[in-house]
């Protein structure tokens, strides 16, 4: 097998953290204040599965939430119908999960534009999703219209974000830093 160049390689973690079964499952109303909840309630439910707040992989995972949280109120709103998040831990994994109802529009990772003046808003959320998750995707519901964005993050030892998930230039300006991501780290 040949590797290829241009993917970058993720350190193979050496200790990691086993979990016992959780999960978490709440509808949102589909405005900014309902991702804000969902946000604020994932990061508690991750500090009480043991991953604590101010650690990386509380920071990435609190991101995720609040980027797929966003995601869902700005494109699959449908007025008077929520959004739904589900996380869940098992074995050294934890999964998020968004579901809207607006089935037509597919997630879709792209380069946000260069912006030389800084007031262009929006177009970084998935690139962010994509730079700290191992993976991530997107399934059409089965039970009724709308479409669920997930993401895994796998639980490594202690790292520094920026080197393991480095973000494009585009995302993260020199100098720039993420709200609760990267400080004091």
């Amino acid at each position: 097998m040949t590797s290829n160049p241009s993917l970058p390689v993720r350190p193979v973690p050496t200790a990691q953290r086993r979990f016992p079964w959780h999960h978490f499952s709440m509808r949102f109303s589909s405005t900014p204040r309902g991702a804000r909840l969902a946000r604020r309630l994932a990061g508690e439910r991750f500090d009480a599965w043991g991953i604590p707040y101010g650690s990386d992989t509380h920071d990435a995972l609190t991101l995720i939430v609040a980027e797929l949280s966003a995601n869902a109120v700005c494109h699959g709103l449908v007025p008077g119908r929520d959004f739904r998040l589900c996380v869940s831990a098992e074995g050294t994994a934890l999964r998020v999960e968004v579901t809207d109802t607006r089935g037509e529009r597919i997630p879709v990772l792209t380069e946000p534009a260069d912006d030389l003046d800084g007031d262009a808003d929006g177009g970084r959320g998935l690139v962010l999703v994509a730079a700290l998750a191992d993976r991530w995707g997107w399934y059409p519901c089965t039970d009724g219209p709308g479409k669920t964005v997930w993401a895994v993050l796998g639980t490594r030892p202690a790292r520094r974000l920026d080197s393991a998930h480095p973000l494009p230039p585009a995302v993260l300006a020199p100098g720039s830093v993420l709200p609760g991501v990267g400080e004091g780290v």
